[in-house]
């Protein structure tokens, strides 16, 4: 009996739980079909107004263009971080040194730095290179980051050693081992790396709200500040904005969830 009682207590609390996390997306979908005035008065079913909140998005923004830039920010951004972190990474561990470890944890002091302080001289870097309104100064100051050279660099320490010796002997080169017998190997991590990246950069808002001065390269969180950002919003047409937004984050991720987590588990295979 007591076991009984203990496992509908847990059952109970995961039940709860799993509702809790889940009513916020099911009130962002119910709230897209509704109008603003039934979304305001917390309606929690479906609704008819689903094609004139589609249409008003239309009318009212550019959720097109929108869509396609922060779709090529996100993915040339998740693409060239994927390889340059995954580089230092395997260089940081599999050429192992003191030196390195020193620059390793100049590299983790650097993640404590909050991104308010470096962000005008980045501005100041990218102006001088005039590349304000430029997609690229939205990829690059997030290429490479401490966060995903380390988690390479975790992932690498499991890396079978003997395998590389072998590859050597064998007359591989290392940027064909790299290539050839890393990079397959090292596919959790690679995945759990990409869910990282990608979501954090297509929901990147305040560093393209500041280099994007023109408004035609508006990304998706940008265009959802400035529906809300008026005298009256309609919370039908913004939360339908949020959805649309939403998705291909949580595509990826459901995507690539049992690689993302033995990725962050620092699994090999």
């Amino acid at each position: 009996m007591a076991k009984r009682m203990r496992r509908l207590l847990s059952y109970s609390f995961l039940t709860v739980a799993a509702v809790l996390s889940v009513f916020p997306l099911y009130f962002m979908a119910v709230s897209a079909t509704n109008t603003s005035n039934e979304v305001i008065s917390s309606k929690l079913l479906p609704g008819t107004n689903l094609v004139e909140n589609f249409h008003k998005l239309q009318m009212d923004t550019n959720v097109y263009p929108a869509m396609g830039y922060s779709a090529a920010i996100a993915l040339v951004t998740t693409v060239a971080a994927l390889l340059v972190c995954s580089i230092a990474g395997y260089g940081f561990e599999i050429f192992h040194s003191k030196g390195k470890d020193r620059v390793m944890s100049v590299l983790l002091l650097a993640m404590m730095i909050p991104f308010a302080a470096t962000m005008i001289p980045l501005f100041q870097l990218f102006g001088s290179l005039g590349l304000i309104n430029s997609l690229w100064a939205v990829v690059l100051p997030v290429v490479s980051t401490p966060f995903l050279i380390l988690l390479f660099r975790q992932a690498s320490r499991s890396f079978p050693h003997e395998i590389l010796e072998a590859a050597r002997l064998d007359g591989l080169n290392e940027l064909a081992i790299f290539v050839r017998i890393y990079m397959p190997t090292m596919k959790s991590t690679y995945a759990a790396a990409a869910v990282v990246t990608f979501m954090t950069s297509w929901n990147n808002f305040l560093w393209p709200r500041i280099i994007l001065v023109d408004q035609k390269f508006q990304t998706m969180p940008m265009l959802i500040s400035n529906l809300s950002a008026g005298y009256t919003t309609d919370y039908g047409e913004l939360m339908l904005a949020v959805l649309l937004a939403s998705l291909p984050a949580m595509v990826v991720f459901l995507v690539l969830q049992r690689s993302f987590a033995n990725g962050i588990m620092g699994a090999v295979k």
